[in-house]
């Protein structure tokens, strides 16, 4: 047969082993870290420790500049979602993300 339909009878096997109690499952538990907080001065630190603009930043952030100043200056404080944008980038981890694309820089 194919490729495919043998890689989905060996799961269906694997399936049916187990729920007989023939073999053991297998299974990947995953730990959420809680969700890092960071205030102005980290906010920048982290930004330009990576070389980003505040507007290279806003756009990778998906937020405005006017968001970005506005972190910056601890007017406003990022959660969620964007903290953990940020962890990424002071992870050095973001270049890993799908819409980030690395570029030469033209002569």
């Amino acid at each position: 047969m194919s490729k495919y339909f043998d890689n989905l009878m060996t799961g269906l096997n694997e399936a049916v082993a187990i729920e007989r109690g023939e073999i053991i499952g297998r299974k990947t538990i995953y730990e959420i870290q809680p969700v890092k907080k960071y205030n102005n001065i980290q906010i920048k630190k982290i930004r330009t420790s990576v070389g980003m603009t505040q507007n290279l930043f806003a756009n990778y952030m998906g937020v405005s500049c006017k968001t970005v100043e506005a972190w910056e200056k601890g007017t406003n404080h990022p959660t969620g979602t964007a903290c953990r944008l940020i962890s990424m980038l002071e992870n050095k981890t973001f270049e890993a993300l799908p819409f980030i694309k690395k570029v030469s820089p033209t002569p």
